[in-house]
């Protein structure tokens, strides 16, 4: 699979560092003055420093398996266990979540673990797991 390679925008450069590099333990890549990348999982996750900028404390969000799901949002298809791993650290760091780790479309195609969190600019994450990878896109 090749790797995505997204950038978002941030006000406070060092802040969401912290976060990606400390919370997340991304790897961190180049940067400038007013970048950062690293290594999302595998992906290039780019954060721009633009000054004033200012995320939406409040997303628009679609209704999924009865929770109000933020959009837009990135994230990453983890291994069950390494979901598990996560979900569990970012509890035990009080993590506010949007939606609460939980496993969704219980007994259906597409049973999915996810969670969604913010980031320090309110940048809305998923991370999710398939126990059955191969159902990743079934219908």
């Amino acid at each position: 699979m090749n790797p995505f390679h997204l950038a978002i925008p941030v006000e406070n450069l060092e802040k969401c560092r912290t976060f990606y590099r400390d919370v997340l333990q991304c790897t961190e890549g180049r940067s400038d003055t007013h970048w950062v990348d690293f290594d999302f999982f595998g992906h290039q996750l780019v954060i721009h420093q633009k000054e004033g900028f200012k995320a939406k404390k409040r997303q628009i969000s679609n209704s999924v398996d009865g929770y109000d799901v933020p959009v837009p949002h990135f994230g990453v298809v983890l291994e069950w266990e390494v979901w598990e791993t996560l979900a569990e650290k970012l509890k035990a760091m009080n993590t506010e979540f949007v939606i609460e780790p939980y496993v969704r479309f219980q007994g259906k195609v597409g049973e999915q673990a996810t969670l969604f969190f913010l980031d320090p600019e309110n940048n809305a994450l998923e991370f999710k797991a398939f126990k059955n990878i191969d159902r990743l896109f079934a219908k």
